[in-house]
């Protein structure tokens, strides 16, 4: 059973995804830093970086946010991004004091500023809005080739019935795998009266603002990770329940019924349990560097600046065969777990995975393609490298907001965060 359960109060939204009592994912936004990702500002550009090609850009917060000239695009009288071939240079594209539509595509992280695009996207439940292209796709993630060539000619003919004079480019989400044309015309509706609204605000006077905000975390991981495998939403706060059930019978009508507003008495997230543990101590469990595999291995996470790390150990594991056979064991059974906690922990970068040493180059191959096969079902875009000739895996996972960890844990103001103190002796 799949569900997803929202706990808001006053200062904090968490959103968890739990499939059979087990969290999978786990979405949190505090009122004070708020995930700015998808928001749309009209910024000032404060300085030009050549040597970076790229520029800092005002949008009204504590830090400047940052744009590279790759996310950059020189708009036609029509509004539409002009393509060129060969990729163009910083100071071609801006002039310090411009005035810039922008959109946040990676929140501030670790004292840095915003990332920020001027290749503007609207989502939808089953379509993304490419207001500033003509292009029209399907999520690449779709993979059944008839089932992308149906969305592609409903798309194409819903536009055509649609009230977009001025086309504009759209992608089929990948939620609209098995969607009937009301389900696109309804999403082509909504966005094409956000995109006049967005138009009325654009025409204002040029002065550093916000254009356009997301909606509220719950009704965006609603809107993102309902599938047909969500049976129930519960919902431990009256306003944020009113506000979903709004959203839901505007948009995804059928999914209103899953919806439930649950009492008090019992902390939402202290209520549900995998047998064991309930979804706080889970939410505990992903913030510790250990984790056990169900055989008697374990892992090491470790997530400095620079890169996370991850040990893979036999632990206890001793198996039934011979020592291949229970690396073997062992090394499946971490990619899996690996997959699951890099998407509970929301790490990444540069991954560095130490699985443990296979002589047979079958075994890492077939490591490799089950942890493949694990992320498969990340929505966080992710590469794998093949192993190197030190028995390591190198893979990125795309990193759009902080990760778990440092959400919810600070450096000790005692050690900063070393752990370590010093021996009686004097000895170093």
């Amino acid at each position: 059973m799949s569900e997803l359960l929202i706990n808001v109060n006053a200062t904090e939204t968490r959103v968890a995804h739990v499939e059979d009592g087990v969290l999978t994912e786990l979405m949190l936004e505090r009122d004070s830093s708020r995930s700015l990702v998808g928001d749309i500002y009209q910024g000032k550009v404060l300085r030009i970086m050549p040597g970076m090609e790229a520029a800092f850009v005002d949008i009204g917060l504590e830090r400047a946010g940052f744009i590279h000239a790759s996310d950059i695009s020189a708009i036609d009288s029509d509004g539409i991004e002009v393509r060129t071939e060969a990729p163009s240079r910083i100071g071609e594209l801006l002039r310090e004091g411009q005035f810039l539509i922008v959109q946040v595509i990676k929140d501030g992280i670790a004292g840095k500023g915003a990332r920020l695009s001027n290749h503007l996207t609207l989502p939808g439940r089953n379509l993304v809005l490419l207001p500033r292209s003509r292009h029209i796709g399907v999520s690449q993630r779709i993979q059944d080739s008839q089932e992308r060539a149906r969305l592609q000619s409903l798309l194409e003919s819903s536009l055509e019935a649609s009230d977009w004079l001025d086309r504009r480019g759209f992608i089929v989400r990948t939620a609209a795998t098995g969607a009937a044309a009301d389900d696109l015309v309804e999403d082509l509706g909504h966005l094409h009266r956000l995109w006049l609204k967005l138009q009325e605000r654009l025409a204002r006077p040029s002065e550093v603002r916000c254009i356009y905000s997301e909606e509220s975390l719950f009704v965006r991981v609603t809107r993102d990770l309902l599938s047909a495998k969500v049976t129930r939403i519960r919902i431990d706060n009256p306003e944020a329940y009113a506000s979903l059930c709004g959203f839901l019978e505007d948009y995804i009508p059928e999914a209103a019924a899953l919806t439930e507003l649950v009492g008090c008495d019992v902390p939402l997230f202290e209520s549900e349990t995998d047998g064991e543990n309930t979804i706080e101590q889970q939410i505990l469990a992903a913030l510790c560097k250990d984790v056990a595999l169900p055989s008697g291995g374990d892992l090491v996470i470790e997530q400095t600046e620079s890169m996370v790390t991850i040990d893979v150990n036999t632990g206890s594991f001793v198996g039934r065969s011979d020592q291949s056979a229970t690396i073997l064991a062992t090394n499946l059974e971490a990619a899996v777990a690996i997959a699951r906690q890099l998407k509970l922990r929301n790490l990444g970068g540069i991954i560095v995975i130490d699985f443990i040493d296979m002589e047979s180059a079958a075994h890492r191959e077939q490591v490799r393609k089950a942890l493949l096969e694990a992320l498969a079902s990340d929505s966080a875009r992710t590469v794998v490298g093949e192993f190197s000739q030190f028995g390591l895996v190198e893979m990125t996972r795309k990193r759009s907001r902080e990760s778990l960890p440092r959400l919810l844990q600070k450096s000790c103001e005692t050690c900063a965060g070393e752990g370590r103190v010093l021996r009686e002796d004097g000895a170093s």
